[in-house]
């Protein structure tokens, strides 16, 4: 059985994602230390909470360059909601902070006039995910035609296009729902929390053969 080091930094939604993956088919492991994170199959780091206190905890605890070095020695990775937006160089969020630096580019807010224009800031609810060039990746093929679940106030926006897998918008605005290259994912949704077509995402993902 594949086993998934789930980051926990007492931040993610830890016991819902654990039960999704656990029902998708994988052992899951709580991950504190980065001795932990060398002994998994994949990397799971959920996110619930401020883009700079995640970053700060993951520094703390040394997981940061843990969590690179596994990316750089092959190992499937992927980031969940806020796990997804601390890939990128840098967040806007409550200041300027810097991230793990694995996607180029940043993580900006929804256009000011969004509220104003009867858009809620945070975007939440069910909503589309649109798969881009890289329809056939294996993990975000079962998405398609499906709706997923939303939760967020930022939006990740890389600089490079062939980094975004996956789009969707929120009024007249879209946005990257899904980035990654080689063995790194990230979605901005909640599988956890997007009933099948969630689970069948997350067995897509401990599948996942690089």
């Amino acid at each position: 059985m594949v086993t998934v080091g789930l980051i926990d930094y007492g931040m993610g939604n830890m016991h819902s994602v654990t039960k999704a993956l656990e029902k998708a088919g994988s052992q899951v492991v709580h991950v504190h230390t980065p001795e932990a994170l060398m002994q998994m199959d994949r990397i799971v780091l959920p996110g619930v909470g401020a883009f700079r206190d995640c970053m700060a905890v993951l520094q703390e605890k040394g997981l940061d360059e843990a969590i690179l070095e596994r990316i750089q020695a092959g190992m499937p990775f992927l980031g969940i909601c806020l796990g997804m937006q601390v890939l990128m160089q840098s967040s806007m969020e409550f200041g300027f902070y810097q991230g793990l630096k694995v996607i180029p580019g940043a993580v900006k807010p929804f256009p000011e006039t969004h509220p104003e224009r009867g858009f809620k800031i945070p975007h939440m609810g069910w909503n589309d995910v649109l798969l881009g060039a890289n329809h056939d990746h294996p993990v975000l093929s079962t998405l398609q035609g499906q709706q997923v679940y939303y939760v967020h106030s930022y939006v990740c926006v890389p600089d490079q296009s062939e980094h975004i897998l996956a789009a969707c918008s929120y009024g007249d605005h879209p946005f990257a729902c899904a980035i990654g290259h080689d063995n790194v994912l990230g979605v901005q949704f909640h599988p956890e929390k997007s009933q099948q077509a969630g689970l069948n995402m997350l067995k897509a993902f401990i599948d996942w053969r690089i």
